[in-house]
């Protein structure tokens, strides 16, 4: 039997390291019929509330705590939400970062590094033209890599996710979870193993898992759709593909949207805004492409929030003409 690169032991271990660095975010429970769903119940895992707006940070905190960080800091490519969160701790231990980004990232996103103090660089269209790019200036300076997903401390942090949500519900048997590279699915698969049916779900534009597990391999997929700065690699991860193969499910593709209508259906049944790959796992649900059966208990995982679907410009202008009185 081929070993796994990683289990729960590890992840339990790691747990008590990032702990003062992340936070233990809430579970909301909600009756299905909330969401016209009859005879269910739905577990949300509110990760969109960790800081720096989403789990990545978790990986990011202990790829810095773990690792020896040499004088030249760390180098990280995004998507978004990676970026966004090594950029948060590296500022946090006072490490200087360098970010990759490609073009595709929201303007959020963007703002969020910038605002951290991490040296931004935007390189290409896709998350893949900012990987080829953070590994050249990796080669240049002696920065350390931190990967977004394929790096066992990174799948370890992102683990930290199911060990958390375990403990606040235990009797959870589903988890659907938005798919990108995987190290979020991959750590959690590794903390639950069997003992839950764990959903992958990615979008119709970046089916990454679902190629991966038809060609017995991770291979080169579509990178586009309305989650491209969250949810779009050219692969899924070599250490979290394994994981996936012995533990998750199956996956599920969901249309753009569809997941826009998610989102939309967070805000108004919930007042919770997510990003398009925050909300990708409940679409699933909520397009019937995922059926729960009878008394089934649902968990669903909201994952990120760095998003501009949402401002506030009259409150903006009100607050200024308040300050002005």
């Amino acid at each position: 039997m081929t070993k796994l690169p990683i289990d729960r032991q590890q992840i339990a271990a790691v747990e008590p390291i990032i702990r003062p660095h992340v936070r233990r975010t809430p579970i909301l429970e909600v009756a299905g019929a909330d969401f016209r769903l009859d005879s269910i119940s739905l577990i949300f895992k509110l990760e969109f509330l960790q800081h720096a707006g989403s789990f990545k940070v978790r990986g990011a905190f202990t790829n810095l705590l773990t690792r020896t960080v040499p004088k030249a800091g760390v180098v990280a490519a995004s998507g978004g939400n990676h970026g966004v969160a090594v950029a948060y701790a590296a500022g946090k231990l006072g490490v200087p970062a360098k970010i990759f980004l490609p073009s595709v990232a929201s303007p959020e996103k963007i703002d969020c590094i910038r605002r951290s103090g991490a040296d931004l660089v935007i390189a290409g269209d896709r998350y893949a033209d900012a990987l080829a790019a953070s590994e050249l200036w990796t080669r240049q300076s002696g920065a350390m890599p931190i990967h977004a997903y394929d790096q066992l401390e990174t799948m370890l942090g992102q683990g930290t996710v199911g060990l958390e949500l375990e403990q606040q519900s235990p009797r959870l048997d589903t988890l659907l979870v938005s798919v990108g590279g995987g190290g979020l699915i991959g750590g959690i698969a590794a903390w639950y193993g069997s003992k839950i049916k764990l959903i992958g779900v990615e979008p119709e534009a970046a089916p990454t898992l679902s190629n991966a597990l038809i060609a017995g391999r991770p291979v080169d997929s579509p990178a586009g759709g309305i989650a491209a700065d969250s949810l779009a690699p050219k692969r899924v991860g070599e250490l979290m593909f394994p994981v996936a193969q012995k533990y998750v499910e199956k996956v599920i593709l969901v249309r753009d949207d569809e997941i826009a209508q998610a989102q939309a259906a967070l805000w108004s049944v919930l007042r919770i805004v997510t990003e398009p790959g925050g909300a990708a796992a409940i679409a699933a649900v909520l397009s019937h492409r995922y059926q729960p059966a009878p008394g089934e208990r649902v968990g669903v995982l909201l994952c990120g929030a760095n998003t501009t679907a949402v401002n506030f410009p009259m409150s903006i202008a009100k607050s200024a003409t308040l300050a002005a009185t």
